[in-house]
């Protein structure tokens, strides 16, 4: 496994990060197609064993248990102190006023609760799922600030928003003297590579870890362009991210089936590559329902694209419109 420093910070995670979200019970949340704790285990394990020590859940994930089933498999197969911990706030996590977003409140409650899932005194990484457009982001930096004064989270992090907003974020909290967040969460692949346009170098310019979630599209880079699984026909946020440029999508799926003949290599592997060779990239985040899902992931690392296959890759992509933020 390698290694790096999350942005600039002295944190080290492993160059994967694995994604939790396939990780609850199935019957608690929107995710029919999540792994109860028996079969999530032994994958967690594996992630851990194969040198995985950064794992990333939300408290919405299956209505929490994805949070109970993680802190649960880290107490077991691991040292607490060895593992990168990543949780989410902002989703709806119960109804009625309060019950979502990044106001004082919610966030004070939403970090009590997480904790008490995980079974853990603190996260590493605390991020906010989406940006709250119901609550000053003033108020959002300041609890976080306390969050972290209070050792309940040792860093901040965000997720999908326009670069903008995201540098809104950061210089407010370098000018108020709060704490600043030091990784975007982002959606970035080969079907969706908007994120390059301004996020990216924004993020290389500021120091900021790139930790892109889908890196593979969902499965639809895996496979051929006709086929599907369970969880592309019943994730209904899935449904909504590559519906656009459907010929130029289909393009670039058999490029990277090319490729991925060429090198005899699953076609998991080049796609991850792909966004491996970005520079401001610290670790992709993984879904892994399968064993070979991870060795997969684990071999992309020494997969080197040359020029050639890259341009190859990237050559049927155009623009798309904004997916994800939502």
């Amino acid at each position: 496994m390698e290694y790096t420093n999350l942005g600039s910070t002295g944190l080290q995670v492993s160059r994967l990060c694995l994604g939790c979200m396939t990780y609850g019970v199935p019957e608690r949340g929107t995710h029919s197609w999540t792994l109860d704790e028996e079969r999530s285990r032994p994958l967690i394990r594996q992630a851990l064993e194969l040198g995985i020590n950064f794992l990333d859940t939300a408290n919405v994930y299956s209505d929490g248990t994805s949070e109970e089933i993680v802190g649960r498999a880290v107490k077991d197969f691991a040292r607490r102190e060895e593992v990168v911990i990543a949780t989410k706030v902002f989703n709806r996590m119960r109804p009625g006023p309060n019950g979502k977003g990044l106001s004082r409140k919610a966030i004070m409650t939403e970090i009590d609760a997480s904790l008490r899932r995980l079974g853990t005194d603190y996260v590493d990484l605390y991020q906010i799922h989406r940006l709250d457009p119901g609550t000053p982001i003033e108020e959002t930096l300041e609890a976080l600030h306390d969050v972290v004064k209070a050792g309940k989270a040792r860093y901040i992090g965000a997720s999908s928003m326009y670069a903008w907003q995201f540098a809104k974020a950061i210089f407010t909290a370098r000018l108020r003297g709060w704490t600043e967040f030091v990784s975007m969460q982002n959606h970035l692949n080969l079907l969706n590579r908007e994120e390059e346009r301004e996020m990216l170098p924004f993020c290389a310019d500021q120091g900021i870890g790139v930790i892109p979630w889908s890196p593979m599209a969902r499965g639809r880079l895996t496979r051929g362009w006709e086929e599907t699984s369970q969880r592309q026909q019943t994730d209904e946020f899935g449904k909504k991210l590559y519906v656009q440029a459907v010929d130029a999508d289909r393009a670039v799926v058999e490029a990277v089936g090319r490729v991925a003949e060429q090198r005899g290599v699953p076609r998991a592997q080049v796609a991850l590559a792909w966004v491996l060779q970005k520079k401001m990239v610290s670790a992709p985040i993984i879904g892994a329902s399968r064993p070979n899902h991870l060795t997969d992931a684990v071999a992309a690392l020494s997969l080197q694209l040359s020029a050639e296959e890259i341009g190859a890759l990237e050559a049927p992509y155009i623009p798309h419109d904004i997916a994800g933020f939502k």
